[in-house]
Protein backbone atom coordinates (compact mmCIF):
# COMPACT_ATOMS: atom_id res chain seq x y z
CA UNK A 1 0.00 0.00 0.00
CA UNK A 2 1.48 3.05 -0.74
CA UNK A 3 1.01 6.43 1.71
CA UNK A 4 -0.62 9.31 -0.06
CA UNK A 5 0.68 12.81 0.43
CA UNK A 6 -1.00 15.58 2.44
CA UNK A 7 -1.08 19.21 2.73
CA UNK A 8 0.23 19.29 6.37
CA UNK A 9 3.03 15.94 5.60
CA UNK A 10 4.01 18.25 1.96
CA UNK A 11 5.76 21.09 3.40
CA UNK A 12 7.74 19.37 6.67
CA UNK A 13 8.59 16.86 4.38
CA UNK A 14 10.74 18.87 1.81
CA UNK A 15 12.25 20.89 4.51
CA UNK A 16 13.30 18.07 6.74
CA UNK A 17 15.08 15.82 3.90
CA UNK A 18 16.55 19.10 2.28
CA UNK A 19 18.69 19.37 5.52
CA UNK A 20 19.97 15.94 5.14
CA UNK A 21 20.55 16.80 1.55
CA UNK A 22 17.46 15.07 0.12
CA UNK A 23 15.19 17.04 -2.56
CA UNK A 24 12.39 14.83 -4.34
CA UNK A 25 12.01 16.09 -7.87
CA UNK A 26 8.69 14.00 -8.76
CA UNK A 27 5.37 13.38 -7.25
CA UNK A 28 6.39 9.63 -7.25
CA UNK A 29 9.59 10.93 -4.65
CA UNK A 30 7.24 13.39 -2.56
CA UNK A 31 5.01 9.86 -1.81
CA UNK A 32 7.70 7.94 -0.98
CA UNK A 33 9.48 10.56 1.29
CA UNK A 34 6.40 11.31 2.78
CA UNK A 35 6.49 7.77 4.34
CA UNK A 36 9.96 8.92 5.59
CA UNK A 37 8.64 11.18 8.02
CA UNK A 38 6.11 8.78 9.61
CA UNK A 39 9.01 6.70 10.26
CA UNK A 40 11.61 9.56 11.19
CA UNK A 41 8.83 10.29 14.35
CA UNK A 42 9.43 6.52 15.38
CA UNK A 43 13.06 7.19 15.07
CA UNK A 44 13.45 10.08 16.90
CA UNK A 45 11.05 8.12 19.28
CA UNK A 46 13.70 5.36 19.71
CA UNK A 47 16.63 7.96 20.09
CA UNK A 48 14.96 9.68 22.86
CA UNK A 49 14.41 6.38 25.02
CA UNK A 50 18.20 5.36 24.26
CA UNK A 51 19.24 9.18 24.98
CA UNK A 52 21.16 7.41 29.02
CA UNK A 53 23.28 5.31 26.51
CA UNK A 54 26.39 7.30 24.66
CA UNK A 55 26.94 7.10 20.60
CA UNK A 56 28.45 4.19 18.89
CA UNK A 57 31.45 5.56 16.89
CA UNK A 58 30.27 4.68 14.02
CA UNK A 59 26.34 2.99 13.74
CA UNK A 60 25.92 0.60 10.74
CA UNK A 61 22.42 -0.60 9.35
CA UNK A 62 23.32 -4.09 8.91
CA UNK A 63 19.22 -5.70 7.24
CA UNK A 64 17.54 -8.48 9.34
CA UNK A 65 18.34 -9.76 12.78
CA UNK A 66 21.21 -11.82 12.16
CA UNK A 67 20.15 -16.16 12.26
CA UNK A 68 23.07 -16.65 14.63
CA UNK A 69 26.73 -15.16 14.79
CA UNK A 70 27.99 -19.25 15.08
CA UNK A 71 30.69 -19.63 12.08
CA UNK A 72 29.66 -23.37 11.85
CA UNK A 73 25.84 -22.47 11.02
CA UNK A 74 25.47 -18.83 9.69
CA UNK A 75 24.93 -18.58 5.76
CA UNK A 76 23.76 -15.22 5.06
CA UNK A 77 26.39 -12.03 4.28
CA UNK A 78 24.56 -9.92 6.88
CA UNK A 79 25.67 -12.49 9.67
CA UNK A 80 28.98 -13.29 8.15
CA UNK A 81 29.38 -9.71 8.74
CA UNK A 82 29.14 -9.50 12.14
CA UNK A 83 30.96 -12.69 13.04
CA UNK A 84 33.91 -11.32 11.00
CA UNK A 85 34.17 -8.60 13.56
CA UNK A 86 34.12 -11.08 16.55
CA UNK A 87 36.21 -14.01 14.67
CA UNK A 88 39.98 -14.07 13.32
CA UNK A 89 40.59 -16.85 10.71
CA UNK A 90 44.17 -18.12 9.26
CA UNK A 91 43.76 -15.30 7.14
CA UNK A 92 40.94 -12.39 6.74
CA UNK A 93 39.69 -10.47 3.53
CA UNK A 94 40.91 -6.24 3.62
CA UNK A 95 39.08 -3.84 2.00
CA UNK A 96 39.66 -4.74 -1.00
CA UNK A 97 38.58 -7.79 -1.43
CA UNK A 98 42.22 -9.66 -0.85
CA UNK A 99 43.24 -12.65 1.09
CA UNK A 100 45.73 -10.98 4.42
CA UNK A 101 47.44 -12.65 7.17
CA UNK A 102 45.54 -13.14 10.09
CA UNK A 103 46.52 -15.53 12.86
CA UNK A 104 48.66 -16.50 10.24
CA UNK A 105 51.81 -14.53 9.90
CA UNK A 106 52.69 -16.67 7.20
CA UNK A 107 52.56 -19.96 5.15
CA UNK A 108 54.47 -22.23 3.12
CA UNK A 109 52.89 -24.12 0.04
CA UNK A 110 54.48 -27.36 -1.32
CA UNK A 111 55.57 -27.83 -4.82
CA UNK A 112 52.59 -30.31 -5.54
CA UNK A 113 50.06 -27.58 -4.29
CA UNK A 114 48.53 -29.67 -2.06
CA UNK A 115 49.86 -28.83 1.48
CA UNK A 116 49.94 -25.22 3.28
CA UNK A 117 51.92 -24.99 6.66
CA UNK A 118 50.41 -22.15 8.44
CA UNK A 119 52.49 -20.86 10.99
CA UNK A 120 50.15 -18.99 13.46
CA UNK A 121 51.15 -15.80 15.06
CA UNK A 122 52.49 -16.41 18.70
CA UNK A 123 50.78 -12.94 19.65
CA UNK A 124 47.13 -14.09 19.08
CA UNK A 125 44.78 -14.51 22.29
CA UNK A 126 41.26 -15.40 22.61
CA UNK A 127 39.50 -12.51 24.75
CA UNK A 128 39.96 -14.38 27.81
CA UNK A 129 43.94 -14.04 27.82
CA UNK A 130 43.84 -17.88 26.28
CA UNK A 131 46.76 -18.50 23.71
CA UNK A 132 45.11 -18.68 19.82
CA UNK A 133 46.69 -22.54 18.39
CA UNK A 134 46.70 -24.62 15.94
CA UNK A 135 44.11 -27.24 17.53
CA UNK A 136 41.76 -24.56 18.00
CA UNK A 137 41.87 -24.48 14.10
CA UNK A 138 41.93 -28.06 14.37
CA UNK A 139 38.66 -28.75 16.80
CA UNK A 140 36.91 -25.72 15.51
CA UNK A 141 37.04 -27.33 11.96
CA UNK A 142 35.98 -30.86 13.15
CA UNK A 143 33.26 -29.28 14.62
CA UNK A 144 32.35 -28.12 11.20
CA UNK A 145 32.36 -31.41 9.60
CA UNK A 146 30.35 -33.51 12.42
CA UNK A 147 27.05 -34.37 11.20
CA UNK A 148 25.57 -33.07 14.32
CA UNK A 149 26.54 -30.29 13.53
CA UNK A 150 24.22 -30.33 10.27
CA UNK A 151 26.30 -27.15 8.76
CA UNK A 152 25.21 -26.16 5.75
CA UNK A 153 28.22 -25.22 4.60
CA UNK A 154 30.05 -27.90 5.52
CA UNK A 155 30.99 -28.52 2.06
CA UNK A 156 33.02 -25.45 1.36
CA UNK A 157 35.79 -26.86 3.82
CA UNK A 158 35.47 -30.21 1.08
CA UNK A 159 39.17 -29.12 -1.09
CA UNK A 160 40.34 -30.42 2.34
CA UNK A 161 41.71 -34.21 1.97
CA UNK A 162 38.85 -36.36 3.51
CA UNK A 163 36.61 -33.72 4.82
CA UNK A 164 33.76 -35.09 2.61
CA UNK A 165 33.94 -38.24 3.78
CA UNK A 166 34.14 -37.50 7.82
CA UNK A 167 31.03 -35.05 7.17
CA UNK A 168 28.79 -37.39 5.20
CA UNK A 169 29.68 -40.29 8.05
CA UNK A 170 31.83 -42.43 5.21
CA UNK A 171 34.91 -42.23 8.18
CA UNK A 172 34.64 -41.30 11.62
CA UNK A 173 38.09 -41.12 12.28
CA UNK A 174 38.63 -37.36 12.07
CA UNK A 175 42.92 -38.12 11.97
CA UNK A 176 42.07 -39.06 8.48
CA UNK A 177 41.05 -35.44 7.90
CA UNK A 178 44.07 -33.53 5.83
CA UNK A 179 44.29 -30.97 8.47
CA UNK A 180 46.73 -31.12 11.90
CA UNK A 181 48.34 -29.32 14.51
CA UNK A 182 52.13 -29.96 13.81
CA UNK A 183 52.55 -28.37 17.20
CA UNK A 184 50.92 -25.07 18.84
CA UNK A 185 51.80 -22.68 16.31
CA UNK A 186 52.24 -24.85 13.21
CA UNK A 187 49.07 -25.83 11.23
CA UNK A 188 48.90 -28.25 8.17
CA UNK A 189 46.88 -28.42 5.74
CA UNK A 190 46.31 -31.31 3.27
CA UNK A 191 44.15 -31.02 0.29
CA UNK A 192 42.21 -33.39 -1.87
CA UNK A 193 43.20 -31.77 -5.20
CA UNK A 194 45.20 -28.06 -5.84
CA UNK A 195 43.38 -25.39 -5.22
CA UNK A 196 43.78 -22.25 -6.66
CA UNK A 197 41.16 -20.04 -4.32
CA UNK A 198 42.54 -22.39 -0.73
CA UNK A 199 43.78 -18.96 0.63
CA UNK A 200 40.39 -17.35 -0.02
CA UNK A 201 38.81 -20.11 1.70
CA UNK A 202 40.56 -19.65 4.78
CA UNK A 203 38.86 -16.13 4.85
CA UNK A 204 36.04 -17.49 4.98
CA UNK A 205 33.52 -17.27 7.86
CA UNK A 206 32.96 -21.43 8.06
CA UNK A 207 36.51 -21.34 8.38
CA UNK A 208 36.71 -19.39 11.31
CA UNK A 209 38.25 -20.87 14.70
CA UNK A 210 35.72 -20.53 18.03
CA UNK A 211 36.61 -20.93 21.36
CA UNK A 212 35.29 -25.05 22.46
CA UNK A 213 36.10 -24.62 25.58
CA UNK A 214 33.07 -22.28 26.56
CA UNK A 215 30.92 -24.11 24.04
CA UNK A 216 31.04 -27.01 26.29
CA UNK A 217 30.85 -24.95 29.39
CA UNK A 218 27.73 -22.64 28.25
CA UNK A 219 25.90 -24.98 25.00
CA UNK A 220 24.21 -22.89 22.97
CA UNK A 221 24.92 -19.98 24.90
CA UNK A 222 28.14 -19.19 24.19
CA UNK A 223 27.27 -17.20 21.87
CA UNK A 224 25.60 -14.52 24.32
CA UNK A 225 27.17 -11.23 25.30
CA UNK A 226 30.14 -11.85 28.43
CA UNK A 227 29.57 -15.87 28.04
CA UNK A 228 31.23 -14.93 24.40
CA UNK A 229 34.81 -16.03 24.23
CA UNK A 230 36.35 -15.06 20.64
CA UNK A 231 39.99 -13.63 19.03
CA UNK A 232 38.68 -10.89 16.32
CA UNK A 233 38.29 -7.18 16.66
CA UNK A 234 35.67 -6.72 18.55
CA UNK A 235 33.84 -8.06 21.71
CA UNK A 236 29.89 -8.58 21.93
CA UNK A 237 28.97 -5.97 24.47
CA UNK A 238 25.10 -6.21 23.69
CA UNK A 239 22.71 -8.13 21.58
CA UNK A 240 19.45 -6.90 22.32
CA UNK A 241 17.13 -8.57 19.54
CA UNK A 242 15.84 -6.51 17.13
CA UNK A 243 17.20 -3.11 18.62
CA UNK A 244 20.75 -3.67 18.48
CA UNK A 245 24.31 -5.32 18.88
CA UNK A 246 26.86 -3.20 20.10
CA UNK A 247 30.64 -4.50 19.58
CA UNK A 248 33.79 -3.06 21.37
CA UNK A 249 37.18 -2.65 20.40
CA UNK A 250 38.99 -6.01 21.61
CA UNK A 251 42.12 -5.34 23.64
CA UNK A 252 43.22 -9.22 23.16
CA UNK A 253 43.52 -8.27 19.13
CA UNK A 254 46.04 -9.15 17.62
CA UNK A 255 46.03 -6.38 15.45
CA UNK A 256 44.77 -3.80 17.71
CA UNK A 257 46.49 -0.79 17.11
CA UNK A 258 45.04 -0.94 13.35
CA UNK A 259 41.13 -0.82 14.72
CA UNK A 260 40.53 2.81 15.14
CA UNK A 261 36.62 2.00 16.15
CA UNK A 262 35.87 2.08 19.82
CA UNK A 263 31.93 1.03 20.03
CA UNK A 264 29.78 -0.04 16.75
CA UNK A 265 26.50 -0.04 16.93
CA UNK A 266 24.87 -2.74 14.22
CA UNK A 267 21.21 -2.02 13.75
CA UNK A 268 18.91 -4.70 12.63
CA UNK A 269 16.63 -2.76 10.72
CA UNK A 270 15.28 -4.98 7.44
CA UNK A 271 12.31 -2.04 6.04
CA UNK A 272 14.36 0.38 3.65
CA UNK A 273 12.15 3.16 4.27
CA UNK A 274 13.07 3.08 7.80
CA UNK A 275 17.42 2.13 6.78
CA UNK A 276 17.23 5.42 4.82
CA UNK A 277 15.32 7.40 7.69
CA UNK A 278 17.72 6.36 10.18
CA UNK A 279 21.17 7.32 7.56
CA UNK A 280 18.90 10.91 6.64
CA UNK A 281 18.20 11.82 10.31
CA UNK A 282 21.50 11.22 11.65
CA UNK A 283 20.77 7.77 13.71
CA UNK A 284 22.95 6.06 11.47
CA UNK A 285 26.53 6.70 9.58
CA UNK A 286 26.15 4.07 6.94
CA UNK A 287 23.67 1.93 5.18
CA UNK A 288 25.93 -1.29 4.26
CA UNK A 289 22.77 -3.81 2.95
CA UNK A 290 22.33 -3.99 -0.50
CA UNK A 291 18.68 -3.91 0.32
CA UNK A 292 18.30 -1.19 2.32
CA UNK A 293 18.32 1.71 -0.16
CA UNK A 294 14.66 2.39 -1.31
CA UNK A 295 14.47 1.82 -4.70
CA UNK A 296 12.26 4.85 -5.38
CA UNK A 297 14.86 6.94 -3.82
CA UNK A 298 17.65 5.54 -5.79
CA UNK A 299 16.94 8.06 -9.05
CA UNK A 300 17.77 10.52 -6.67
CA UNK A 301 20.29 8.74 -4.56
CA UNK A 302 22.35 8.10 -7.50
CA UNK A 303 23.01 12.23 -7.98
CA UNK A 304 24.33 12.29 -4.63
CA UNK A 305 28.28 12.01 -3.26
CA UNK A 306 27.37 9.82 -0.31
CA UNK A 307 25.92 7.35 -2.76
CA UNK A 308 28.40 5.03 -3.64
CA UNK A 309 27.36 1.83 -6.02
CA UNK A 310 30.33 -0.91 -7.64
CA UNK A 311 29.71 -4.26 -9.43
CA UNK A 312 30.31 -7.04 -7.50
CA UNK A 313 30.14 -11.15 -7.31
CA UNK A 314 26.35 -11.37 -6.74
CA UNK A 315 23.22 -11.98 -8.62
CA UNK A 316 19.26 -12.31 -7.61
CA UNK A 317 17.44 -15.25 -9.06
CA UNK A 318 14.67 -17.28 -8.58
CA UNK A 319 14.72 -21.00 -7.34
CA UNK A 320 11.94 -23.91 -7.74
CA UNK A 321 11.10 -26.06 -5.90
CA UNK A 322 11.61 -28.97 -7.80
CA UNK A 323 10.08 -31.87 -5.42
CA UNK A 324 6.73 -30.04 -5.61
CA UNK A 325 4.33 -30.17 -8.03
CA UNK A 326 3.97 -29.11 -10.56
CA UNK A 327 7.55 -27.69 -10.39
CA UNK A 328 8.54 -31.43 -10.57
CA UNK A 329 8.25 -30.93 -14.36
CA UNK A 330 11.29 -28.87 -16.24
CA UNK A 331 9.04 -27.97 -19.09
CA UNK A 332 6.86 -25.71 -16.12
CA UNK A 333 9.97 -24.31 -14.47
CA UNK A 334 11.28 -23.12 -18.07
CA UNK A 335 7.92 -21.68 -19.30
CA UNK A 336 8.51 -19.57 -15.93
CA UNK A 337 11.37 -18.60 -16.38
CA UNK A 338 10.54 -17.52 -20.25
CA UNK A 339 8.01 -15.23 -19.46
CA UNK A 340 10.63 -13.14 -16.75
CA UNK A 341 11.06 -9.72 -18.06
CA UNK A 342 14.54 -8.82 -17.26
CA UNK A 343 14.94 -5.11 -18.11
CA UNK A 344 11.49 -4.59 -17.14
CA UNK A 345 12.59 -5.05 -13.22
CA UNK A 346 15.77 -3.27 -13.55
CA UNK A 347 14.45 -0.54 -14.88
CA UNK A 348 11.25 -0.03 -13.39
CA UNK A 349 12.18 -1.27 -9.72
CA UNK A 350 15.93 -1.77 -8.98
CA UNK A 351 17.30 1.62 -11.07
CA UNK A 352 20.62 1.19 -10.11
CA UNK A 353 22.61 -0.53 -13.24
CA UNK A 354 21.86 -3.35 -12.54
CA UNK A 355 23.32 -5.73 -15.63
CA UNK A 356 20.49 -8.65 -16.64
CA UNK A 357 21.63 -11.94 -15.52
CA UNK A 358 21.39 -14.67 -17.99
CA UNK A 359 23.86 -17.05 -16.61
CA UNK A 360 24.40 -17.90 -12.47
CA UNK A 361 27.95 -16.59 -12.42
CA UNK A 362 28.89 -13.21 -13.39
CA UNK A 363 31.01 -12.88 -16.40
CA UNK A 364 34.55 -12.56 -16.06
CA UNK A 365 34.54 -14.53 -12.07
CA UNK A 366 37.86 -16.11 -11.89
CA UNK A 367 39.66 -13.77 -14.03
CA UNK A 368 38.30 -15.01 -16.96
CA UNK A 369 35.62 -17.33 -16.78
CA UNK A 370 32.80 -16.98 -19.53
CA UNK A 371 29.13 -18.67 -18.54
CA UNK A 372 27.09 -20.01 -20.92
CA UNK A 373 23.82 -17.92 -21.97
CA UNK A 374 20.30 -19.37 -20.63
CA UNK A 375 17.47 -18.86 -23.04
CA UNK A 376 15.86 -15.89 -23.79
CA UNK A 377 12.89 -14.64 -23.31
CA UNK A 378 10.00 -16.44 -24.78
CA UNK A 379 6.48 -16.26 -23.83
CA UNK A 380 4.95 -18.44 -27.38
CA UNK A 381 7.57 -20.96 -26.60
CA UNK A 382 6.55 -20.82 -22.70
CA UNK A 383 3.07 -21.45 -23.48
CA UNK A 384 3.82 -24.31 -25.53
CA UNK A 385 6.17 -25.74 -22.94
CA UNK A 386 3.24 -25.08 -20.22
CA UNK A 387 0.40 -26.76 -22.63
CA UNK A 388 3.20 -29.63 -23.07
CA UNK A 389 3.21 -30.50 -19.41
CA UNK A 390 -0.74 -30.75 -19.59
CA UNK A 391 -1.74 -26.97 -19.05
CA UNK A 392 -2.98 -25.14 -22.06
CA UNK A 393 -3.47 -21.23 -21.43
CA UNK A 394 -3.21 -21.85 -17.92
CA UNK A 395 -6.36 -24.20 -17.60
CA UNK A 396 -5.53 -26.65 -14.84
CA UNK A 397 -2.50 -25.22 -13.54
CA UNK A 398 -2.52 -25.61 -9.67
CA UNK A 399 -2.46 -23.17 -6.79
CA UNK A 400 0.60 -21.90 -6.59
CA UNK A 401 2.86 -19.39 -4.46
CA UNK A 402 6.03 -17.15 -4.54
CA UNK A 403 8.13 -16.69 -1.42
CA UNK A 404 10.05 -13.47 -0.34
CA UNK A 405 11.26 -12.05 2.69
CA UNK A 406 10.07 -8.73 4.28
CA UNK A 407 12.12 -6.13 2.36
CA UNK A 408 10.19 -3.41 0.11
CA UNK A 409 12.29 -4.65 -3.34
CA UNK A 410 11.85 -8.38 -2.92
CA UNK A 411 7.68 -7.19 -2.49
CA UNK A 412 8.25 -4.86 -5.70
CA UNK A 413 9.99 -7.55 -7.73
CA UNK A 414 7.61 -9.91 -6.72
CA UNK A 415 4.32 -8.60 -7.65
CA UNK A 416 6.14 -7.49 -11.29
CA UNK A 417 6.72 -11.40 -11.51
CA UNK A 418 2.94 -12.39 -10.50
CA UNK A 419 1.77 -10.13 -13.01
CA UNK A 420 4.10 -10.99 -15.92
CA UNK A 421 3.08 -14.62 -14.96
CA UNK A 422 -0.37 -13.86 -15.13
CA UNK A 423 -0.16 -11.49 -18.93
CA UNK A 424 1.82 -14.22 -20.11
CA UNK A 425 0.28 -17.78 -18.82
CA UNK A 426 -2.89 -16.87 -17.37
CA UNK A 427 -1.28 -17.98 -13.87
CA UNK A 428 -2.57 -16.56 -10.77
CA UNK A 429 0.34 -16.69 -8.10
CA UNK A 430 -0.22 -15.52 -4.13
CA UNK A 431 2.54 -13.67 -3.01
CA UNK A 432 3.83 -14.96 0.20
CA UNK A 433 5.72 -12.43 2.74
CA UNK A 434 8.15 -14.08 5.76
CA UNK A 435 9.98 -12.15 7.95
CA UNK A 436 13.83 -13.13 7.84
CA UNK A 437 14.52 -16.02 9.67
CA UNK A 438 11.18 -17.81 8.93
CA UNK A 439 12.05 -17.21 5.47
CA UNK A 440 15.04 -18.72 5.46
CA UNK A 441 14.02 -21.38 7.23
CA UNK A 442 11.33 -22.38 4.80
CA UNK A 443 13.60 -22.11 2.27
CA UNK A 444 15.96 -24.85 4.08
CA UNK A 445 12.79 -27.25 4.48
CA UNK A 446 11.71 -26.65 1.24
CA UNK A 447 8.60 -25.34 2.21
CA UNK A 448 7.69 -23.48 -0.44
CA UNK A 449 6.59 -23.61 -4.60
CA UNK A 450 9.11 -20.96 -5.89
CA UNK A 451 11.17 -18.37 -4.45
CA UNK A 452 12.96 -15.43 -4.14
CA UNK A 453 16.75 -16.04 -3.59
CA UNK A 454 20.33 -14.29 -3.97
CA UNK A 455 23.96 -15.59 -3.73
CA UNK A 456 27.03 -13.61 -3.62
CA UNK A 457 30.57 -15.53 -4.07
CA UNK A 458 32.22 -16.56 -1.26
CA UNK A 459 35.74 -16.20 -3.53
CA UNK A 460 36.50 -15.20 -7.16
CA UNK A 461 36.21 -18.00 -8.73
CA UNK A 462 33.04 -19.99 -10.56
CA UNK A 463 32.78 -22.94 -8.50
CA UNK A 464 31.46 -20.98 -5.45
CA UNK A 465 28.42 -20.61 -7.51
CA UNK A 466 28.23 -23.78 -9.52
CA UNK A 467 29.04 -26.20 -6.34
CA UNK A 468 25.91 -24.61 -4.63
CA UNK A 469 23.79 -27.17 -6.61
CA UNK A 470 25.24 -30.32 -6.32
CA UNK A 471 22.95 -33.06 -5.19
CA UNK A 472 22.21 -32.74 -1.40
CA UNK A 473 24.43 -29.48 -1.41
CA UNK A 474 24.25 -27.20 1.79
CA UNK A 475 22.67 -24.13 -0.71
CA UNK A 476 20.90 -26.54 -3.06
CA UNK A 477 17.86 -25.54 -1.27
CA UNK A 478 15.90 -26.50 -4.66
CA UNK A 479 15.75 -30.46 -4.34
CA UNK A 480 17.69 -30.66 -7.86
CA UNK A 481 19.63 -33.56 -8.54
CA UNK A 482 21.69 -34.05 -11.53
CA UNK A 483 24.26 -37.17 -11.60
CA UNK A 484 26.18 -35.58 -14.88
CA UNK A 485 26.57 -32.00 -13.35
CA UNK A 486 27.52 -33.44 -10.03
CA UNK A 487 30.55 -35.35 -12.18
CA UNK A 488 31.59 -32.15 -13.81
CA UNK A 489 31.65 -30.44 -10.71
CA UNK A 490 33.79 -33.28 -9.30
CA UNK A 491 36.27 -33.37 -12.41
CA UNK A 492 36.39 -29.63 -12.15
CA UNK A 493 37.95 -29.91 -8.74
CA UNK A 494 40.53 -32.48 -10.06
CA UNK A 495 41.39 -30.76 -13.17
CA UNK A 496 44.53 -28.70 -12.90
CA UNK A 497 44.88 -26.63 -16.17
CA UNK A 498 42.44 -23.38 -15.54
CA UNK A 499 41.34 -23.39 -18.79
CA UNK A 500 40.31 -27.07 -19.00
CA UNK A 501 38.48 -26.60 -15.33
CA UNK A 502 36.64 -23.66 -17.16
CA UNK A 503 35.41 -25.45 -19.68
CA UNK A 504 34.47 -28.17 -17.73
CA UNK A 505 32.19 -25.64 -15.25
CA UNK A 506 31.09 -24.27 -18.59
CA UNK A 507 28.91 -27.55 -19.18
CA UNK A 508 27.87 -28.16 -16.20
CA UNK A 509 26.47 -24.23 -15.59
CA UNK A 510 24.71 -24.87 -19.10
CA UNK A 511 23.35 -27.76 -17.59
CA UNK A 512 22.05 -26.25 -14.79
CA UNK A 513 20.43 -23.20 -16.48
CA UNK A 514 19.17 -24.85 -20.30
CA UNK A 515 18.35 -28.60 -18.85
CA UNK A 516 17.51 -29.02 -15.31
CA UNK A 517 16.18 -25.05 -14.63
CA UNK A 518 15.98 -25.28 -10.93
CA UNK A 519 16.82 -21.61 -10.73
CA UNK A 520 16.17 -18.31 -13.31
CA UNK A 521 18.65 -15.64 -12.81
CA UNK A 522 17.54 -12.17 -12.79
CA UNK A 523 20.23 -9.50 -12.67
CA UNK A 524 23.45 -8.96 -11.06
CA UNK A 525 23.76 -7.24 -8.20
CA UNK A 526 25.35 -3.66 -7.75
CA UNK A 527 26.89 -3.51 -4.32
CA UNK A 528 25.60 -0.49 -2.69
CA UNK A 529 26.55 1.53 0.16
CA UNK A 530 25.24 4.94 1.63
CA UNK A 531 27.92 7.31 3.60
CA UNK A 532 29.43 10.56 3.70
CA UNK A 533 32.56 10.20 1.90
CA UNK A 534 34.12 13.21 3.97
CA UNK A 535 33.74 11.23 7.14
CA UNK A 536 34.40 7.60 7.07
CA UNK A 537 37.23 6.25 5.09
CA UNK A 538 38.23 2.81 5.07
CA UNK A 539 35.33 1.02 2.60
CA UNK A 540 36.52 0.31 -0.69
CA UNK A 541 34.63 -1.48 -3.70
CA UNK A 542 35.46 -4.72 -4.85
CA UNK A 543 34.42 -8.63 -6.28
CA UNK A 544 33.21 -10.04 -3.28
CA UNK A 545 31.23 -7.09 -1.93
CA UNK A 546 32.87 -7.13 1.99
CA UNK A 547 33.35 -4.38 3.74
CA UNK A 548 35.18 -5.18 7.18
CA UNK A 549 34.51 -3.10 9.76
CA UNK A 550 37.55 -3.25 11.46
CA UNK A 551 39.33 -1.49 8.46
CA UNK A 552 37.04 1.30 8.91
CA UNK A 553 37.82 4.72 10.36
CA UNK A 554 36.39 8.45 10.63
CA UNK A 555 38.42 10.86 8.98
CA UNK A 556 39.53 14.56 10.89
CA UNK A 557 37.39 17.83 9.16
CA UNK A 558 36.68 20.76 10.75
CA UNK A 559 33.32 19.32 11.16
CA UNK A 560 34.28 15.91 12.87
CA UNK A 561 37.13 16.24 15.08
Amino acid sequence: MKSRPSRWGEIPTSQRLEKSGFRPTSMGSVCATFTLVLAWLCTLLLASCDSRDSRADLVVLNGAEPESIDPAIITGQLDGRVAYCLFEGLLHFDQSGQPKPGIARSWDISADRRIYTFHLRPEAKWSNGDPVTATDFVGSWRRVLLPETASEYAYILYPIKNAEAFNESKTTDFSTVGVKALDAHTLQVELENPTPYFLDLCCFMTYLPVHLPSIQKYGDDWIKPHKLVNNGPFLLDQWKLNYRIRLKKNPYFWDAKNVHLETVDLLPIDNAITAYNFYASKVADLILDKGLTPSSLIPELKTRSDFHAAPFLGDYFIRFNVTRKPFTDPRVRQAFAMVIDRERIIQKITQAGEPPAYSFTPPGTGNGYKPPHMFNRDPERARALLAEAGYPNGKGFPAVSYLYDNKKLNEDIAIEIQSMLAEELGIHVELIKQEWKVYLNSMNRLDYDFCRSSWIGDYNDPNTFLECFVTNGGNNRTGWSNPTYDSLIAAAAKEPDEARRFTILNQAEDILLNQGTPICPLYFYMGIQIYDGTKLGGIEPNLIDGHPIRDIYRLRTTNNK
